[in-house]
């Protein structure tokens, strides 16, 4: 039904930065909330940031203050801007949107992921 399509990641060297974008096939507007989680080798994937379509966002303690996500209605665009990289930040980053229908059901969708390593 939705289609993400993750692109932007690639190697830097630590406290360098990377902007992550996901590009959807319906109109995020209609979408109950978008977000982009991450997981590195030998690890449970976890969330990121995440905004719901009112505005609000939450983030991992972890990337607090480093990370932000906004997003761009007009191109049905969430991005991920990431700054101050370090390299426990290296993982597949994947975009996540949900749906929700009038029952309240809930209805997850995923790219592909784009692969962020943070080296020196």
């Amino acid at each position: 039904q939705v289609q993400l399509v993750e692109s932007g990641g690639g190697l830097v060297q630590p406290g360098e930065s990377l902007r992550l974008s996901c590009v959807a096939s319906a109109k995020i507007s209609s979408l109950n909330a978008m977000g982009w989680y991450r997981q590195a080798p030998g690890k449970q994937r976890e969330m990121v940031a995440r905004m719901h379509v009112g505005g609000s966002t939450n983030y991992a303690d972890s990337v607090k203050g480093r990370f932000t996500i906004s997003r761009d209605n007009a191109k049905n665009t969430v991005y991920l801007r990431m700054n101050s990289l370090k390299p426990e930040d290296t993982a597949v980053y994947y975009c996540n949107g949900e749906t929700r229908n009038r029952t309240g059901v809930f209805r997850p969708y995923w790219g592909q992921g784009t692969q962020v390593t943070v080296s020196s």
